[in-house]
């Protein structure tokens, strides 16, 4: 049941839909000048692309194919996973997206994370730099491998090749587009994705609750054959709970989100792309969390069987639809995996170009030399990526928890202490992004817990920084840029 018998309309949506994102990455190829464009869009983005961008960039495959796949078998209790990030998501814009805007263009003029925190804590030893390029490079590579699992996934069953083949395909379609566009075609893209995938996630659980007879009908089979995923908090622990929330920690941490923020046209927009980009989250995640729960209760009617519940996206969007509807509800598949792993290629680039290279060994190259060291950094990680992706058994979710947890912990925490405490220092930056990096490491390979490692190794990283900060002294000029950039809020 897992395999989409493939057939003409199908083939026909999906390689049209590809085509199109090709197509936007070489379009956009030819008006790249400079870094700049490449890395950041020129800083013209409007408040619609900027906030569908930061949403389709945020919700990869897992949403479609995680977050499903884990209220399938855990239930309501996996819900508290979307309402965390719903509030951490909002928080984000209304608190974050402002400053950091302001201090990466009216107080300097910062094309990457790294950028904003060199500059902010007036690092000229470039050891905060260093540190925070190597908590991307790790994590990232992490977390594009999630969204090529998801892409091989998808492939394997919409086309029934081997897992290997279809991981191969997925991959090259992915950097390609990324390789050629740069940020803006990253970004129109991820407009059209995000519409795309909105329009997939309602779609489909509608068409589920009319075969099912209703939505009373579908909670009365769930309370005959599973009446504990109903509940969210009968019989459920606290830590359970309390993690799940917590992944709202996590959006303060996220270059590729927190990237969107400073390419936005104006602080003007954001209440707009504040407005659009909850909107479109909330109704996101309502409906692929009613995606797992109604799974329950359809594969229970129909006598199927669903080996990895991963693919309930997949199955339901095979059987409900026609083939050229289901075309283009696997697309959205494709877009939500293209959409995050393109993003997070392009932040991993402009570290490996701007942060490493030019910053730190040659601040002379040409325009020219780093934006194509830039394309070979796409390339680079994508092919460690790659290799950490080959296990066919990976879970997309686990992968997901494991880097969102390493950036909340340890960008997350230097990035709320920066926009919000004058007083912060560079050791307490420096030692405080460790420490919230080491932690989540080493709690999710050494410690024995159900308590998610973004919790721990937030606190730990946030008691370091305010230790490290009243202990030694903040340096000239960082206390004047921040104060004047608190009079342009």
């Amino acid at each position: 049941m897992e395999v989409v018998h493939i057939n003409t309309p199908i083939a026909v949506m999906f390689i049209a839909y590809a085509i199109l994102m090709l197509y936007i990455g070489f379009y956009f190829y030819r008006q790249n000048k400079n870094t700049e464009d490449y890395f950041l869009g020129g800083r013209s983005m409007g408040p619609m692309i900027s906030a569908l961008s930061a949403g389709a960039s945020d919700m990869s495959g897992w949403l479609l194919m995680g977050l499903p796949g884990a209220l399938y078998v855990s239930g309501f209790v996996d819900s508290y996973i979307a309402i965390g990030l719903t509030i951490g998501a909002s928080l984000n814009w209304i608190f974050v997206a402002k400053r950091l805007r302001i201090y990466t263009s009216v107080i300097a003029n910062s094309l990457t994370i790294p950028d904003y925190f060199e500059t902010r804590f007036d690092d000229d030893k470039h050891i905060l730099r260093i540190v925070c390029a190597v908590v991307i490079l790790i994590f990232f590579t992490f977390y594009v491998s999630s969204g090529l699992v998801s892409g091989a996934k998808l492939f394997e069953s919409t086309f029934g090749i081997a897992y290997e083949y279809a991981l191969t395909t997925g991959t090259i379609i992915i950097v390609a587009y990324t390789f050629l566009g740069g940020y803006k075609a990253v970004c129109w893209t991820d407009m059209i994705q995000g519409f795309l995938m909105m329009l997939a996630l309602v779609a489909v659980p509608l068409v589920m609750l009319s075969h099912l007879g209703g939505f009373n009908e579908a909670m009365n089979i769930l309370r005959k054959v599973k009446p504990q995923a109903l509940s969210m908090g009968e019989g459920i622990s606290m830590i359970s709970v309390v993690s799940a929330l917590a992944w709202g920690l996590g959006y303060f941490g996220q270059p590729h989100i927190l990237v969107r923020f400073m390419s936005i046209r104006s602080t003007k927009d954001i209440p707009t792309a504040t407005f659009i980009g909850i909107t479109w989250m909330s109704i996101c995640l309502l409906s692929a969390c009613f995606i797992g729960i109604l799974g329950i209760a359809y594969v229970d009617k129909f006598e199927l069987s669903l080996q990895d519940p991963e693919k309930i996206f997949i199955v339901m969007s095979q059987l409900l639809f026609n083939p050229w509807i289901t075309g283009i509800l696997l697309s959205a598949i494709l877009a939500a995996i293209m959409s995050t792993a393109s993003s997070q290629l392009l932040v991993s680039s402009s570290t490996i170009a701007e942060d490493f290279y030019k910053k730190i060994f040659r601040e002379d190259a040409p325009a020219k030399v780093v934006l194509n060291l830039g394309k070979v950094g796409v390339l680079l990680v994508a092919v460690i990526a790659f290799l950490i992706s080959t296990d066919k058994h990976s879970s997309v979710l686990s992968i997901v928890s494991y880097a969102w947890a390493g950036f909340g912990a340890s960008f997350g925490s230097v990035m709320l202490f920066s926009l919000f405490w004058s007083k912060m220092t560079r050791v307490g930056a420096i030692l405080g992004m460790i420490t919230g990096a080491a932690v989540v490491v080493l709690w999710k390979n050494f410690v024995n817990s159900d308590l998610y490692e973004i919790i721990p190794g937030f606190l730990a990283a946030s008691v370091v920084i305010i230790i490290a900060s009243l202990l030694t002294n903040v340096r000239p000029g960082t206390q004047a840029a921040y104060e004047r950039m608190l009079k342009e809020l």
